[in-house]
């Protein structure tokens, strides 16, 4: 079997913005059970601006891929939030390389005038917390979707 290429899906790459918590919603429903290796959460503290590039299951592609029999996919997808004042992580040590965590969530605690938290919660009880002046996050598909290697959905067992 093949991978998968993009003319498959009929779908373009996706390109998400969130500027208030509701659309901070959508953009986590879609990274939940994305990996990565600690080694691709980057901050950039002139700039103001976190990254990360996460291994992405295409949730929005799960029915069709159910319907037709065809593979599940994952994509590689660069998470960008902008304004950010500090970043925090819990639960886990960033210096370790060779560890790699799963994204279950991203959430947004508002403080006052418009600045507040992100919350990007990893399994086992992990974070990484980013105190922003304003809510800006990007989500950019940049590869062409893959084949899942598990070939399988994910679950929370």
């Amino acid at each position: 079997m093949s991978d998968a290429r993009f003319q498959d899906g009929g779908e373009a790459p996706l390109r998400l913005v969130a500027q208030d918590a509701e659309d901070l919603k959508i953009i986590s429903s879609l990274v939940q059970d994305a990996v990565l290796p600690v080694t691709e959460l980057k901050y950039d503290a002139r700039r103001r601006r976190f990254a990360m590039l996460v291994n992405r299951f295409r949730w929005e592609d799960r029915n069709e891929a159910e319907q037709v029999g065809r593979a599940y996919e994952r994509v590689r997808s660069v998470l960008v939030v902008e304004d950010v004042r500090k970043v925090q992580s819990f639960g886990f040590d960033r210096a370790e390389k060779d560890l790699v965590v799963s994204l279950l969530s991203i959430s947004f605690e508002p403080g006052e005038d418009g600045t507040g938290r992100v919350i990007l919660t990893v399994a086992g009880d992990g974070a990484v917390a980013l105190d922003v002046e304003a809510l800006e996050a990007r989500l950019d598909d940049v590869t062409r979707p893959y084949r899942a290697p598990s070939g399988k959905v994910p679950t929370h067992d």
